[in-house]
């Protein structure tokens, strides 16, 4: 069964903060030797991100493609960044940017949620947090 965990991140954290913590938890993913999916609510977000994963690091960077769907070419980068269903390659682990729980969360071995400091991004957690529990699923929240 899919595990679920909530990254909360502090009051009055920078606007930025959540794709920050995005490119860290990718990182410490692919460090791990784990593919990670990216689900993102809109093509801003996916290219904050984007760019944030280019220059995570003075010198490196995290590899990384934005997926709409169609096929890639072989290999496939450790991270994909997406608003739609992942191909079978990319199940270990979805990072969530969106607000909504998204339909296939279940064929992931791992969901992290990232939850921004603004009372809407908050409020929406608890619903997402709300569906996870109601339905079963081992959550872990954790307090950046």
């Amino acid at each position: 069964m899919t595990r679920i965990d909530f990254y909360i991140l502090p009051d009055g954290g920078a606007a930025g903060a959540p794709v920050a913590t995005a490119c860290r938890l990718c990182e410490k993913a692919t460090a791990g030797g784990h593919r990670i999916y990216v689900n993102v609510p809109d093509e801003a977000i996916a290219g904050d991100l984007d760019d944030a994963l280019w220059s995570l690091r003075q010198g490196g960077f995290i590899p990384h493609e934005r997926y709409d769907g169609e096929p890639l070419d072989e290999p496939l980068p450790s991270v994909l960044i997406g608003a739609v269903e992942p191909p079978d390659s990319h199940h270990g682990i979805m990072l969530n940017l969106g607000l909504e729980v998204p339909d296939f969360f279940s064929r992931f071995e791992r969901v992290l949620e990232i939850v921004a400091a603004d009372p809407q991004a908050r409020a929406m957690s608890r619903e997402r947090y709300k569906f996870y529990r109601d339905r079963g699923y081992e959550l872990a929240t954790h307090k950046l």
